[in-house]
């Protein structure tokens, strides 16, 4: 049997390899991460806001009252999701990473093999206030069963269908599709004269992966064995990612430059009318910042195959959203743990989470009228009912990496007016699951 440790790091070098953009060296976790001075931090946070910019208006103020409190200094670097998840990597194999770090609440299980992020065992939850402060399904998406978390929630997401109450009214649709083959009808009345059905965000692997994977739990596919073995090219798998895949190929819903989409495009053509739906996370920020009000649109829950879906396949979400961690080389971590601490108070999560239109995964915060509009409601309800965490597996990273090119392969292929088949599809999920390592 091979070392959890040592499989973990052979996963996160592969995926290294095939993301040529990131950065770092060495093969074993060691070095120093964070710096050594107790009076300052790092911090690599996740982009939330409708840019980079955007991110670092509303942080910046929250980091200089940190300062305020503790006398600790925050230096703040923002990333952009085509890079996160490569920057990460990088860190967890060279060792060279900041103090403190958002992940994608999905990476954590992968993140967690590696032995990278400070384990928030008893003491240190206590320290933070407790596990009871945060809602059950974002704690089920801070690591493997049974082992202290890599992390903890901090913003909590879940998918939504994002509709144009305009261009409904104009194709004559009374309400938001309930069911895929309403969608597709629906967007079938909705393309053309300048605007097209469903916008996605087909270059993004991440998104793709998401999609593919809540598709997968409605055919009641599992990309991964009870024992945490890959099973990507399974009959139900394919069936899920062609579904995904022919609202460009054979729908015609979408529309093909989407495969060129990574960096919420999909977001920008909602909001300027160009796509009259979107499936997306908790988008009410950066919906604002494209200039579109709260009244133009509804949110509701992403659709079922059928009307009385029911059981396992009764998922239309991921558990999404970020979660903040501890580097565990960082030299600082008494530093490190306050400002977890900080941003995880009901104050702090409040302000936050009412910034960028998400929901607080700590409850004491979720009571705040910030958090009771219509969308937000049905994100909530969403979370809580039909949402359901990706396997927290070692491999889940390269689950998403692998599987979410293979789709952006796919999304290109149909663009370019190459048929996408079961046989395509097969294949395409077959190269990603050969490309997992096995040892």
């Amino acid at each position: 049997m091979p070392n959890p440790k040592a499989r973990a790091l052979a996963v996160v070098a592969a995926a290294l390899a095939l993301t040529a953009t990131a950065c770092g060296g060495g093969t074993t976790i060691s070095g120093s991460g964070g710096n050594a001075h107790p009076r300052t931090l790092t911090y690599w946070a996740s982009n939330q806001g409708a840019s980079l910019a955007d991110d670092k208006r509303v942080l910046a103020p929250e980091l200089a009252k940190f300062q305020r409190q503790t006398g600790i200094k925050v230096k703040l670097e923002v990333i952009g999701w085509p890079d996160l998840l490569n920057r990460v990597l990088a860190a967890t194999i060279s060792g060279q990473g900041p103090d403190v770090l958002n992940i994608g609440n999905t990476w954590s299980a992968s993140l967690q093999a590696t032995g990278a992020l400070m384990p928030f065992d008893a003491g240190t939850l206590a320290a933070i206030g407790g596990r009871d402060r945060f809602a059950p399904a974002a704690l089920a998406a801070t690591g493997a069963a049974g082992r202290d978390p890599a992390a903890v929630p901090l913003y909590s997401l879940s998918y939504g269908l994002y509709w144009n109450r305009k261009l409904f009214r104009q194709a004559g649709i009374a309400r938001p599709p309930a069911t895929w083959d309403e969608l597709t009808a629906d967007g079938r009345k909705l393309t053309g004269a300048g605007h097209w059905g469903l916008a996605v965000e087909g270059a993004s692997f991440a998104e793709n992966a998401h999609h593919a994977f809540i598709l997968g739990q409605q055919h009641s596919a599992d990309f991964f064995t009870a024992d945490g073995r890959p099973r990507f090219n399974s009959p139900r798998a394919v069936a899920a990612v062609k579904q995904f895949v022919d609202f460009m190929a054979k729908d015609k819903i979408t529309a093909p430059g989407d495969a060129e989409y990574a960096a919420q495009q999909s977001v920008q053509d909602f909001a300027s009318g160009k796509a009259a739906m979107l499936m997306w996370q908790s988008a009410a920020s950066s919906l604002k910042a494209h200039g579109m009000r709260p009244d133009d649109y509804g949110v509701a829950p992403v659709p079922f195959q059928t009307a009385d879906a029911s059981g396992r396949t009764r998922v239309d979400s991921m558990v999404a959203g970020i979660n903040l961690a501890v580097f565990r080389n960082s030299q600082n971590h008494d530093g490190a743990v306050k400002f977890v601490k900080f941003m995880t108070s009901t104050t702090e999560q409040k302000t936050l989470n009412a910034a960028y239109g998400s929901i607080p995964p700590v409850t004491q915060a979720q009571g705040d009228p910030a958090f009771a509009s219509a969308d937000l409601t049905t994100l909530r309800e969403v979370l809580a009912r039909t949402a359901t965490p990706l396997p927290q597996v070692p491999d889940e990273s390269q689950f998403e990496t692998l599987v979410g090119t293979a789709v952006k392969d796919l999304f290109a292929d149909a663009a370019a007016g190459r048929p996408v088949t079961e046989a395509s599809v097969r294949a395409a999920l077959t190269k990603a699951q050969q490309q997992l390592p096995t040892s």
